[in-house]
Parts: C-alpha cells; sequence; structure tokens
C-alpha cells in the first residue's frame, strides 16, 4: 500500500487545493476520533490516559485545521463536503470501524453498555494508531520531497506514544487483546482501502 499511497499524496501535495482539502480531511478524522474517545468515555472511571489521548487528539485536528494557512489558495473554514476530499468515504470509515468492532465484541466477549464502550475505544483506537503510524510518516516524507511549508512531524511523534498506550491498556483488558487487535486492524485495512480507492477516484474525475 505505501507505492501506491505515495504516489496519490504526492498528487495531492502538488495540487494547493488539494493539499488544503486533505489537510482539513485529516482534520476533520482526527477530530471525529477525539469525539469518539470522549462519547466513551465513564463519567466516573474515566482515566488520565484517556483524557490525555482525547485532547491530543483534538489538539491534532486543530493543528492540521492551521497547518491550511501554509497552503495558498484555498480556505477551509468547515467540514462542509466541498472542504474535503472522498467525503463520503472519509466520514464512513470511522463511523464504520466503530460499529463493526462493537458488533465484534457483541458476539465474541458479549459486552454491553459501558464495558462495551471501552473495549470499543480500545480496539478502534489502537487500530487507527496502527494506521496512522504508517500514513503520517509517508505524508511526511512527501512534504520533505516536495519542500512544502507543511509538516506533520509533532502529530508523528503522539501517535507513536499513543500506540504504545494503546497496547498496554490491552495487555490489561484482555490476555487475548492481540486476537482481538489482530480483527480490529483486519477491519480497519479494508475499510481503509475503501478510502483509499474513493480518494483515488475523485482525483481522476
Amino acid at each position: 500500500m505505501s507505492a501506491p499511497l505515495t504516489t496519490l499524496l504526492d498528487t495531492i501535495v502538488k495540487d494547493n487545493t488539494l493539499h488544503a482539502r486533505w489537510l482539513n480531511t485529516l482534520s476533520l478524522m482526527e477530530n471525529t476520533g477525539a469525539r469518539k474517545i470522549s462519547a466513551s468515555e465513564d463519567p466516573t472511571t474515566v482515566t488520565y490516559i484517556i483524557l490525555k489521548h482525547a485532547a491530543e487528539e483534538h489538539r491534532h485536528a486543530f493543528y492540521l485545521k492551521k497547518q491550511i494557512e501554509k497552503v495558498p489558495g484555498l480556505d477551509c473554514p468547515t467540514y462542509a463536503a466541498e472542504y474535503l476530499l472522498a467525503p463520503n468515504y472519509s466520514k464512513y470509515y470511522l463511523n464504520q470501524l466503530d460499529v463493526q468492532a462493537c458488533r465484534y465484541l457483541k458476539k465474541e466477549l458479549g459486552l454491553s453498555g459501558s464495558e462495551l464502550r471501552f473495549a470499543a475505544y480500545l480496539l478502534v483506537t489502537y487500530a487507527i494508531e496502527v494506521r496512522a503510524d504508517e500514513l503520517y510518516p509517508i505524508y511526511q516524507e512527501v512534504l520533505d520531497a516536495t519542500k512544502s511549508k507543511v509538516n506533520v512531524k509533532s502529530i508523528i511523534l503522539e501517535e507513536e506514544g499513543h500506540l504504545e498506550e494503546m497496547i498496554n491498556q490491552l495487555q490489561n483488558f484482555s490476555p487475548d487483546w492481540q486476537k482481538h487487535a489482530d480483527v480490529a486492524v483486519a477491519i480497519e485495512t479494508e475499510l481503509f482501502n475503501d478510502w483509499v480507492k474513493g480518494l483515488s477516484e475523485e482525483l481522476a474525475a
């Protein structure tokens, strides 16, 4: 996937309008992730790590939105469809990952209520962090190669830390955590590939 993704990102970064919409799309997805983390919180037992993670994802959404100012030509004031790339795929991706993870947890572990929300947070976030650890470094390589003023190095560092934190939480959650995490990654991979296909189709149109 990395070679096609590099080619796709190279096309996006070299076009200011596409690049601005790409940054806005990433911001939307980070914001969606942050909101999902907050929605999964138990009002009494929420932990430091979960609060930290939600705050950092919100900050990533803001940081990416701010980076749009470095790309001349297009303002993206909202997350309306005209300011996004592949808007339907982009909004469907995280929501569907959440739905399918919940379905799996209900079936495999019989979870419900707050336990289901917390377990889904663990699996969904783990899968997203695995993806972020691939996507952002590839994006940064393209930014460096094109000498763009945009950079995502701070996000890369924080996402690496998030992945370690998610593994620690999953280890405490279940001795079979790797099995459950692998299922989440498989679901995410299929949805991510659909998203990339949607991006490619939009760019080719």
